[in-house]
C-alpha cells in the first residue's frame, strides 16, 4: 500500500550516481495526488537537473512482467502511478563500480533516478502497474546501448518470483552475460580549435584517450546552419572552445570584420545554443580586448565591457552568448604565448641576430602561457568551482612590452638595453594598413580564480622555463 505523508527526501544507494526518492503523496478518500516531478523542489533536495525531454509510461497487465537489463546513454527518472514494482538496477557504465547491483521495491510514494549507463530493469509485483519514467534524450539509432542477460549469475538478482515462471521477452531472454557486455564509456570533451597554440596544448596534456576528442577548423565549422546535427552532441560532457579569429588589425577591414563576427561571435552563438540544448559544460576562451584599457586598476569579472575595437567587439559578443549557457566556464585571458610564431620567440630571434627592437612601452599587462590556461581550465572543471567568469594570466607585477622584451634578452644572454620603449602611436606611426586600437591596461585580476585553489606563477618564472 502506498505510503502517504511522507517528507521529500532523497538518498544514495551503493551504485554511485543513483538515487532514491521519497516522495510526498496526499491521499484522501477520493485517491491521492503526487508531484511526480518538481524540478525546484527536487534539486534543492538533491536530485541533478537533468532536463527531461520526454514522458514514457509502460503499462503491465500481470503479476511478474519483467523487462531490463536496459542501460541507455541518458539519464532516467522512475516511478509508479498505479501498482508496485521490484526494480533492479546494474551499472554497466566503465570505471570501478561496473557490475555494481542495487535492488528496492517502488510503488507510488517512491521514484529513483537513474543515471545514463546504469542497467534498468523491473518485475511486476501487483497487476495493471503503470511504470513511468521520463529521460533527458531522445531515443536514436545512433546511440550506445548496452544490455545484461536477467538471469546474470554475476549480478545474482534475487528476483521475487523465479524467471521461469514470468513474462518476459525473447529478446530480454538474448542478452549477454556481464562478460561478454559493452561497457557504457563516459561522455566525452571535445576541444574546438585543436589545431591552435591553445589547442595544441590542450592535446598535449589530455592525450589520445578516447575521453577527448579534437575538432580543427575543417572538422567542424560553427558557423554551419547545421552544427546542431553535425555531432551526437548527448555523447559529450564538456566542450572546450579555444578557438577564435584572432588577426586583430585584419578584424578592421570589410573582409576581415565578417570573419571575425562569424567566428567569435555568431558561431560561438550557435554551439551556446548547443550547449544549453544537450546539457554539456561549456568553456570558452575569451581576451582582455573586451576592455577599453582605461581602468587606473586591474580588470574584474564584474568589470562592464567595453571593446575599442572590431576584434574585441566579436569577443565580448561571443562572451554575452556563452554566459546564457547554464553550465558555462569563460576564462579571460591576455597576452597568450604558446607554441608557433609569438612574441617571445620573435624577441629571441632577434637578440640572436644581434638586432635592437623598439618596442611598445605605453601598454601594460601580464603574459598568459598557455599550458597555464589548460591548468586553469582542467582545475575548474575538475574541481566542479561555482561556473561564471575567471579571469586567468600570469602572475606577479605587470609588464610592457618593452619590459617583456628586455626579460627575453636576459634570459637569452644579451643586453636588455638593446631594447628601445616606443609609444603605441610611434610604433604604428609608419603602419600601412589598417591598426586597431589596443587596451593601454590589460591586467586581470586573479582574486576570484585563486579563492577556487587555482594560482599561476609569476610571469618572469614562467617566461624562463619557456624560453629553456
Amino acid at each position: 500500500m502506498t505510503e502517504f505523508g511522507k517528507s521529500l527526501t532523497v538518498a544514495e544507494t551503493t551504485i554511485p550516481g543513483l538515487l532514491i526518492a521519497d516522495l510526498p503523496v496526499h491521499g484522501d478518500s477520493r485517491g491521492w495526488f503526487k508531484e511526480n516531478w518538481q524540478r525546484e523542489k527536487m534539486v534543492a533536495a538533491g536530485l541533478p537537473d537533468f532536463g527531461p525531454v520526454q514522458n514514457n509510461i509502460s503499462f503491465n497487465d500481470e503479476v511478474g512482467t519483467t523487462r531490463g537489463i536496459h542501460a541507455e546513454p541518458w539519464d532516467k527518472w522512475v516511478s509508479v502511478a498505479t501498482g508496485r514494482i521490484f526494480g533492479a538496477w546494474v551499472d554497466l557504465r566503465e570505471g570501478p563500480s561496473f557490475g555494481a547491483v542495487f535492488t528496492t521495491e517502488i510503488d507510488p510514494s517512491k521514484a529513483i533516478f537513474v543515471p545514463r549507463g546504469v542497467g534498468n530493469a523491473y518485475q511486476t509485483l501487483e497487476p495493471d502497474t503503470a511504470y513511468v519514467y521520463l529521460v533527458n534524450d531522445h531515443w536514436s539509432a545512433d546511440a550506445e546501448y548496452s544490455f545484461l542477460n536477467l538471469a546474470d549469475e554475476t549480478a545474482a538478482i534475487a528476483w521475487p518470483i523465479p524467471l521461469s515462471d514470468v513474462e518476459i521477452s525473447a529478446k530480454d531472454l538474448a542478452h549477454p552475460r556481464i562478460d561478454q557486455v559493452t561497457p557504457i564509456p563516459p561522455r566525452k570533451t571535445l576541444v574546438i580549435g585543436a589545431n591552435g597554440q591553445l589547442g595544441l596544448a590542450l592535446r598535449d596534456v589530455f592525450g589520445d584517450s578516447n575521453e577527448f576528442e579534437y575538432a580543427g577548423r575543417s572538422d567542424l565549422d560553427l558557423a554551419d546552419p547545421s552544427l546542431s546535427r553535425a555531432r551526437r552532441w548527448r555523447d559529450y560532457s564538456t566542450i572546450i572552445n579555444a578557438a577564435a579569429y584572432t588577426a586583430v588589425d585584419l578584424a578592421e577591414t570589410a573582409e576581415g570584420r565578417g570573419d571575425a563576427w562569424s567566428a567569435n561571435a555568431t558561431g560561438v552563438a550557435a554551439l551556446a545554443r548547443v550547449a544549453s540544448e544537450n546539457d554539456i559544460t561549456l568553456v570558452h576562451v575569451s581576451s582582455d580586448y573586451v576592455f577599453d584599457g582605461t581602468k587606473d586598476s586591474a580588470y574584474t569579472e564584474q568589470d562592464r565591457l567595453c571593446p575599442l575595437g572590431v576584434y574585441g567587439q566579436t569577443k565580448a559578443a561571443g562572451d554575452l552568448a556563452v554566459s546564457t549557457v547554464p553550465r558555462h566556464y569563460i576564462v579571460r585571458t591576455s597576452w597568450v604565448i604558446g607554441e608557433g610564431k609569438n612574441f617571445v620567440r620573435t624577441m629571441a630571434s632577434l637578440a640572436e641576430r644581434g638586432v635592437d627592437p623598439s618596442v611598445v612601452n605605453d601598454q601594460v599587462g601580464r603574459l598568459t602561457f598557455t599550458a597555464d590556461i589548460v591548468a586553469g581550465v582542467t582545475h575548474l572543471l575538475r574541481t566542479r568551482a561555482p561556473y561564471g567568469t575567471y579571469n586567468l594570466s600570469g602572475s606577479g607585477a605587470p609588464m610592457t612590452w618593452a619590459d617583456i622584451a628586455r626579460e627575453v634578452f636576459i634570459a637569452a644572454g644579451h643586453d636588455p638595453a638593446r631594447v628601445t620603449g616606443v609609444s603605441t602611436a610611434d610604433y604604428f606611426e609608419s603602419a600601412t594598413g589598417t591598426v586597431s586600437p589596443r587596451p593601454r591596461n590589460s591586467v586581470l585580476d586573479l582574486t576570484k580564480i585563486e579563492r577556487t585553489g587555482f594560482f599561476t606563477p609569476p610571469v618572469q618564472e614562467s617566461l624562463t622555463s619557456y624560453l629553456d
